[in-house]
């Protein structure tokens, strides 16, 4: 269903592990795309280039990291479907300001605990890995990877 709603969108998004979703609907093959960190690593398998960035525009596909993301994402969409002073002046509105208390939102930054990273990855890995695999073979199989 999401494929053919994709059909003619101006747009095609995600944020977070929603990701996952364009994949399974084969919209994502070939494209740079994100997603949380910790899962990142797993949209390789099905062909697409994860990239570690907040928002990532490929063609018509805007693709969100970790839920937090999601503002920085609405409002390049804003920027970009009105204009960037409609999303400044959106920004404004919402007082979007972040000034996280600490310097440990993402594994880049100084704070960031990297046991916990590592931890989280390989969890995500053990969790996730074989549904990936499953999914590659079943996409695989219909040609949409």
């Amino acid at each position: 269903m999401l494929r053919r709603q994709s059909t003619g969108a101006r747009y095609v998004t995600s944020v977070c592990t929603g990701s996952f979703a364009l994949v399974a609907a084969g919209l994502l093959r070939g494209k740079r795309a994100t997603s949380h960190w910790a899962s990142l690593g797993l949209l390789e398998r099905f062909g697409v280039t994860p990239t570690a960035q907040r928002v990532v525009h490929d063609g018509n596909v805007v693709t969100g990291a970790g839920v937090t993301s999601g503002m920085d994402f609405a409002l390049s969409l804003a920027a970009e479907v009105f204009s960037p002073d409609v999303a400044k002046r959106v920004q404004l509105a919402i007082e979007y300001d972040p000034s996280p208390p600490f310097d440990a939102g993402s594994p880049e930054r100084p704070e960031a605990d990297a046991a916990q990273v590592e931890q989280t990855i390989e969890a995500m890995r053990e969790l996730r890995g074989p549904l990936v695999d499953r999914a590659v073979d079943r996409l695989s199989q219909r040609r949409m990877l």
